[in-house]
């Protein structure tokens, strides 16, 4: 023997006589054969879906009327609000000429009292100066007070160390 044979390597044609093996194949079944098998899966999942379904559909019933409600809602020509209609004069800003001649008139005796009631409750001033008005009436008027206050407890005080004298 050769020693290419020994080892399968020389001869050729030992190949060619073995036959081959196949890989493995599963058998399919025929047609008939896979209903009948998943025929009783079908009937129990049937079975089982059943109450879920028309539960399924109880529920959504309502929700697909309350649905249907706001559809038709919703269809219809929404409500149009009219803009808000502004006096776009007394929304600007007051310009620095206009406060210098504010500022003029407050320090003018009597004509100051009875333009900063004009400036502050007017209707054709503009807003801004307007509520810088009201606060300096505000102001004003705190300090008014704090004055009176203060006028009392020192004419007491005053008093007090008059009587100790006599």
């Amino acid at each position: 023997m050769d020693n290419n044979n020994m080892y399968g390597q020389g001869n050729q044609n030992v190949d060619q006589e073995q036959p081959q093996q196949q890989p493995y194949q599963q058998q399919v079944p025929e047609q008939n054969s896979s209903q009948q098998y998943n025929q009783p899966y079908q009937q129990s999942q049937q079975q089982y879906n059943q109450p879920y379904q028309q539960s399924q559909q109880q529920y959504n019933q309502p929700y697909q009327q309350s649905q249907q409600q706001y559809s038709q809602l919703y269809q219809q020509q929404p409500y149009q609000q009219q803009p808000y209609q502004t006096d776009s004069d007394l929304e600007e800003p007051v310009s620095f000429g206009d406060w210098m001649l504010s500022i003029l008139l407050t320090m003018i005796p009597c004509i100051n009292i009875i333009m900063i009631f004009v400036w502050a409750f007017g209707s054709g001033v503009k807003k801004s100066k307007s509520n810088y008005f009201k606060a300096v009436l505000v102001w004003t008027l705190i300090w008014t007070v704090l004055m009176i206050v203060m006028m009392i407890g020192l004419g007491a005080m005053m008093a007090a160390v008059s009587e100790s004298f006599y």
